[in-house]
């Protein structure tokens, strides 16, 4: 959503096959792929977690603001997949949602 920004980790092979891969080959993404360290949640600008209500009410909110069909913002490039469409930025942010909600067991 262009909020948070990461240096790109891209090739034609990540923006190709291994893109089509992560969207569409049904199967859940596998642990232990590295973010970028702009994100990491320990040691960079990731959200540490804090309270957990609090964080679970803005999780919420940016879910909501992510799938709005009159969202106020421009899709960016992804670190790893490049440009993406409307359908795969939605899919990946079910598959995304999905990797970490199966990380706690949800």
């Amino acid at each position: 959503m262009g909020e948070k920004s990461a240096s790109p980790a891209t090739s034609l092979l990540l923006r190709t096959f291994v893109k089509w891969m992560a969207l569409r080959f049904p199967a859940p993404w596998p642990k232990g792929v590295q973010t970028r360290p702009e994100i990491e949640q320990g040691t960079g600008g990731g959200t540490p977690p804090g309270d957990f209500e609090r964080d679970r009410a803005e999780l919420i909110q940016v879910i909501e603001r992510f799938t709005d069909p009159n969202r106020r913002f421009q899709w960016q490039p992804h670190p790893m997949f490049g440009a993406m469409d409307e359908w795969e930025w939605m899919r990946w942010g079910y598959l995304h949602t999905d990797h970490h909600l199966r990380q706690f067991g949800a």
